[in-house]
């Protein structure tokens, strides 16, 4: 009979939890059709059953009627796109999660004092395209794992940001090897990856050494969830795969396996792990302990205009 190590922190963050609970208040309260633009999180789950219950996903602006109620993503969005919301008339409710929220405003405070800024992250990542949009002329996006393909034009002060659900580690080497090339290089006045994030990956990571693989649960296009795999193999589990749901799991991943350790990103409902521990169980892996590494009390209010009557 195997085990499984059970890390945590998983699941819902802050910032999800406060996004995902403003689609269903705002369905609550006015009925759907309730446009979002973008997928609110990233988790298939999550978006399937918010459009089974009125919500409707569109990529732009332009496919949401004149006048619509529209909600913007967990990822944040530029500022065109609130230009472009309020001119069109779109009754426009920001779930951005505050520490995205707070990147931002970081962008912004370096543009005005004429600094570069090196955002670190991926640059077809929702969260770094709003990001960019609020100074463009003066952000550079930096792959993470591809530090020295920049160059910056004059000789202005530079200083780095981070998309927030980048891996601690990863993001960290590639700030080493900017400060190499620019010594001078400044900090954003506090950590701009995600607490969550890097609970996530924390805990996967007590865990790794300990197991012949690793399963977690997340979907393909979240970016804190595909880090969790790579801080588990990195952290020398045998084998790591991520999963939407249990039944996208092979039980040949599970042959010579002693120990398997089970992790989940920050907008994956929790059960969805649920199921994956009842699938390992069926197949002889019941015995089943928690490695908690902290508590997260962590809580965001509703955006303006759903906060005061919200259940």
């Amino acid at each position: 009979m195997g085990r499984v190590l059970l890390a945590a922190p998983r699941g819902y963050c802050a910032g999800v939890e406060r996004a995902i609970t403003t689609v269903e208040e705002a369905l609550r309260r006015h009925g759907p059709p309730i446009y979002v633009r973008r997928q609110i999180v990233h988790n298939t789950f999550v978006v399937g059953d918010l459009t089974r219950r009125g919500a409707v996903f569109v990529e732009e602006l332009d496919e949401v009627p004149d006048g619509a109620m529209v909600i913007f993503s967990a990822h944040g969005v530029s500022p065109a796109v609130r230009r472009e919301a309020d001119r069109r008339g779109l009754r426009a409710v920001d779930a951005t999660c505050p520490l995205v929220t707070k990147v931002h405003k970081e962008a912004v405070r370096f543009a005005e004092a004429g600094h570069r800024i090196l955002l670190i992250g991926h640059a077809e990542h929702e969260e770094v395209e709003g990001t960019l949009g609020e100074a463009a002329d003066r952000i550079h996006v930096v792959d993470p794992a591809l530090p020295d393909d920049v160059s910056l034009p004059g000789d202005a002060p530079v200083s780095w940001l981070s998309q927030t659900t980048l891996a601690v580690d990863e993001t960290m080497s590639a700030v080493a090897r900017l400060r190499e090339r620019f010594p001078g290089l400044i900090d954003p006045p506090s950590d701009d990856i995600c607490y969550a994030s890097q609970n996530r990956q924390e805990a996967v990571a007590a865990i790794a050494a300990r197991c012949q693989l690793v399963i977690v649960v997340g979907s393909a296009n979240s970016s804190n969830s595909r880090r969790l795999v790579d801080v588990a193999l990195g952290a020398g589990a045998g084998a790591a795969h991520l999963v939407d749901r249990a039944l996208d799991a092979d039980e040949r991943w599970l042959d010579g396996v002693e120990t398997v350790g089970v992790g989940s990103g920050a907008s994956v409902p929790e059960h969805l792990v649920a199921e994956l521990l009842e699938w390992l169980a069926v197949r002889g892996f019941a015995d089943t302990t928690s490695v908690t590494l902290a508590e997260e009390t962590l809580t965001f209010s509703l955006p303006p205009g759903l906060r005061d009557r919200s259940r």
